[in-house]
């Protein structure tokens, strides 16, 4: 089975662009999703608190696991790096988008698990630090944050998008919620599914 994992840390993020992501992905190699598991926590949190705990424990060998990316596991090296051990060593494949990684049960696989989990690890560290650093620079400045109200994003990019937006329209996600996440205005896209017909042909998912 091919299992959609999904997670934030907080009820103020949303679970709809990951969610985008992988519905994409799945539509573009021509894959189900025959299980979808979104969960809201903290990924310091003990795996067995956490959904994504159970599910591991439910994985067979020849199971997928698709991430939008590696960090949605966990937000440690030791904590990624437990997760793909357990699920290499029971033959359950790792699959992440933003990262194009396949993890098996190979020793590439391993060490590439190994090296991405810690430059991740790192990277995150130097984009938090990094970020702080620019912040203080700008209030320093006196620079206002933020997008200027009224500035719009005028460059449409939804063609080539009507298997994703199929996909989330048939899984009850409003048109509001897709243009917001398409970064466009929900007019654009309530004309886009209407032209193109989007809604006619649409995959179905299940829920674990």
């Amino acid at each position: 089975m091919i299992y959609g994992y999904i997670r934030v840390s907080t009820d103020k993020q949303t679970t709809e662009n990951q969610r985008f992501e992988i519905t994409g992905f799945a539509a573009k190699n021509k894959l189900k999703v025959h299980c979808w598991i979104m969960e809201t926590i903290s990924a310091t949190k003990e795996l067995d608190k956490r959904k994504l705990g159970k599910l591991l424990k439910k994985l067979k060998e020849g199971d997928v696991l698709v991430a939008s990316e590696l960090s949605r596991l966990g937000r440690n090296l030791l904590q990624v790096m437990s997760i793909l051990h357990y699920c290499m060593s029971a033959g359950v494949q790792v699959w992440t988008i933003k990262d194009n990684y396949r993890l098996g049960t190979d020793i590439q696989s391993k060490v590439l698990a190994f090296a991405f989990g810690l430059s991740a690890e790192i990277e995150r560290n130097l984009i938090s630090q990094r970020t702080k650093e620019a912040l203080l620079r700008l209030k320093s400045e006196g620079r206002i944050l933020g997008r200027p109200k009224g500035r719009r994003n005028s460059k449409l990019k939804l063609a080539g998008k009507e298997r994703q937006i199929s996909a989330l329209r048939q899984d009850n996600i409003s048109k509001s919620e897709i243009a917001r996440i398409l970064k466009v205005n929900r007019m654009t896209v309530a004309r886009f599914i209407t032209e193109s017909g989007v809604e006619n042909n649409l995959p179905m998912f299940s829920s674990c």
